[in-house]
C-alpha cells in the first residue's frame, strides 16, 4: 500500500450536496514511505491557519445542512 502526505496550501471553497461536504483546495501530494514495523497511514498536514479557516467551513457547511432539516430532527 502506497502512503502519501497531503500538504494543504489554501483552501477554496466548501458545499454539500447530496450528505456529502467537498472542499476545493490547492494542495500538494506527496508519496512517503512507511517505516519498517509501523502501519501505513496517510498524513494530512496543514498550518494552524489553514485548520482554523478548515473549521469555519466545515461550520458553516454543518449550519446549512441543519437549516434544511425539518424542526422535528433538530
Amino acid at each position: 500500500m502506497k502512503t502519501y502526505t497531503l500538504e494543504v496550501q489554501r483552501y477554496k471553497a466548501a458545499a454539500s450536496h447530496h450528505g456529502l461536504v467537498n472542499i476545493k483546495l490547492d494542495g500538494l501530494l506527496v508519496p512517503r514511505p512507511t517505516p519498517e514495523g509501523q502501519e501505513p497511514a496517510h498524513v494530512l498536514s496543514m498550518s494552524e491557519a489553514d485548520a482554523r479557516s478548515l473549521m469555519m467551513l466545515l461550520k458553516s457547511q454543518f449550519l446549512e445542512i441543519d437549516k434544511r432539516k425539518a424542526r422535528s430532527q433538530r
